[in-house]
């Protein structure tokens, strides 16, 4: 843990400095006190809450997904899709070594589902390891655009609306690696739990339909009390804003 005086150090307690220092090995990493909501001095408060409860225990997924008090749900459900995009980069990895093209042609989940990408000026089949690159980059574009997302404390409401197209899009990593690779997605799931997190995530919020979440990570009741706590959680709030893309089964990208 770094620790930086003031000079007057009778009078003054050291500040922590929360940051990974270069070159520090993984066992030495984050190694500094926790810190409530409430007293993150930071623009980025949100993410680091996020991360701060995933290094704590990141089987607690309903404790990670619940927002503090006086959290703009907007920022919350941002946060949440950027952290979750960042690990799925550590998944794409993993899945480079038997997600090839000679194997995996095109990005299929099961037998009715073949995806075209958008990455290309015409959608086209790719190799679902380029497909999930393409992807994954072009959520980040997106995540980090300064016309959609230009700040980390606020977001429009038709910004937030572009959620669940990103969701719809980064789901097909999971559900290809299930169907296709299911021994890396398992070794994977049991170190992050990231699907069933996203998962309930889509379900809390309404980002996603039931019927596009194929993946079998939570039990029928389970999904089932989702969708109704979902629905009157929209009741109460009103109906949501639209998503920017419609959702197809059969040869989409959206």
């Amino acid at each position: 843990m770094e620790v930086e005086t003031s000079g007057v150090e009778e009078f003054s307690a050291p500040k922590i400095i929360r940051r990974n220092r270069m070159g520090c090995k993984r066992d030495e990493m984050y190694q500094w006190p926790d810190e409530q909501y409430d007293q993150m001095d930071s623009a980025l408060a949100v993410q680091q809450y996020i991360q701060q409860l995933i290094r704590q225990d990141f089987a607690k997924i309903d404790d990670i997904l619940n927002p503090p008090e006086n959290c703009d749900e907007g920022v919350w459900k941002y946060e949440h899709l950027r952290q979750f995009c960042m690990q799925l980069n550590t998944l794409a990895v993993h899945l480079q070594s038997e997600c090839i093209p000679s194997t995996c042609s095109q990005m299929t989940s099961t037998e009715q589902w073949i995806f075209l990408c958008a990455a290309h000026k015409t959608p086209k089949e790719c190799p679902a390891i380029d497909y999930t690159r393409h992807t994954l980059d072009g959520a980040a574009g997106l995540l980090n655009s300064n016309k959609y997302f230009p700040s980390r404390v606020t977001i429009k409401e038709s910004s937030v609306a572009k959620l669940g197209s990103v969701c719809r899009r980064v789901y097909r990593i999971f559900s290809h690696a299930y169907y296709h690779h299911k021994s890396i997605f398992d070794t994977f799931e049991t170190d992050t739990l990231l699907c069933r997190r996203f998962t309930i995530y889509v379900l809390k919020y309404g980002l996603m339909s039931r019927d596009n979440l194929i993946v079998p990570v939570l039990s029928e009741e389970e999904m089932e009390t989702m969708e109704r706590e979902a629905a009157n959680s929209t009741a109460n709030e009103g109906a949501p804003g639209s998503d920017s893309l419609s959702n197809t089964m059969v040869s989409s990208y959206a």
